[in-house]
């Protein structure tokens, strides 16, 4: 069987499973954890956008060319569309300045509650950076 013909599968019937499988995943507690990191897809670099709640369980990923407020804002509003995932009570978050913005853009949107805490402190987000070596590998 050649590559091709799973990565042909891989693309017609992916979005199918996705929608099926994310009704049957486990509930995620309401602290979050949000980093990026870039990979290779196709032969060209793009950043990958993930959050994982305390636990390490993951959340949502998103896959972006850039690496700035309207990648993070669109990153955010995704996540917080699924109906497996809890409203956020704090968000950790590293030192990307875009983090912040796209946050206070989304509570002054009435997207997000105006309660809700944004961390910016690096060692909390242990969980998601050890992630990101398995994810390259």
């Amino acid at each position: 069987m050649a590559h091709t013909t799973i990565m042909h599968w891989v693309h017609q019937y992916g979005p199918e499973l996705d929608e099926r499988v994310r009704r049957h995943l486990q509930s995620i507690n309401d602290s979050w954890r949000v980093d990026e990191t870039y990979v290779k897809v196709k032969g060209q670099w793009l950043y990958l956008y993930r959050a994982v709640d305390s636990e390490g369980n993951t959340i949502d990923f998103y896959l972006s060319k850039a690496r700035n407020k309207q990648a993070a804002k669109r990153f955010f509003k995704k996540a917080l569309a699924a109906f497996h995932v809890s409203k956020p009570r704090v968000i950790t978050v590293d030192k990307n300045p875009a983090y912040p913005v796209a946050i206070q853009q989304l509570k002054e949107e009435k997207r997000i509650s105006e309660v809700i805490q944004v961390r910016q402190i690096r060692y909390l987000n242990n969980i998601v950076e050890q992630d990101h070596r398995f994810i390259k590998r």
